[in-house]
């Protein structure tokens, strides 16, 4: 039975985490090791800067020098890694590298799961987790690529819209 893939973390000298992601993607290409090294992630987030009374947006990288890599970990795979130029190791013993757990996963919002809800704009729908569950409610946006729906609710005579996760939300019966 073949291992599972986990994450790892990979350090690298600032400045070079893309080349060393591209690298490692192209190497792992050219050696047919897919099935090995599955994914390579650079985390980077937009935020909107002003500068001079203008406003642009730049995207900025979660974690400088760090690449997240998915992979099986051989003695293969951890050498190929390692051997990337710009890589100095990962992160954990020398020896042995440690793999993320699954709430750092989570956490870090790595994988995203794909989640298929039954409820469309316009449906009343109710909570079902979190400090507002059991609230009902109108699905007034959904977004199933970043995972979020909109639903107004009331609160205190108010009409309150609230971002949750798909998950934590049903239709009404």
């Amino acid at each position: 039975m073949p291992e599972e893939a986990k994450w790892y973390i990979v350090h690298t000298y600032s400045g070079y985490e893309n080349k060393v992601a591209s690298n490692l993607e192209k190497t792992v290409e050219n050696r047919g090791l897919k099935d090995l090294i599955q994914e390579v992630y650079v985390p980077t987030e937009t935020i909107t800067e002003v500068k001079d009374s203008k406003k642009r947006e730049v995207e900025r990288k979660v974690f400088p020098s760090y690449v997240i890599v998915k992979m099986i970990l051989t003695d293969e795979s951890w050498y190929i890694v390692r051997n990337i130029r710009g890589c100095t190791g990962f992160v954990g013993p020398s020896s042995k590298p440690v793999p993320l757990t699954k709430e750092e996963v989570a956490r870090l919002g790595i994988e995203k799961k794909h989640i298929e809800v039954s409820y469309d704009v316009g449906d009343t729908v109710i909570i079902t987790d979190g400090p507002l569950e059991e609230s009902v409610g109108t699905v007034l946006e959904l977004d199933t690529k970043n995972n979020f729906v909109r639903v107004e609710i009331s609160m205190f005579g108010r009409k309150t819209p609230v971002e949750l996760e798909l998950d934590q939300v049903e239709i009404m019966d």
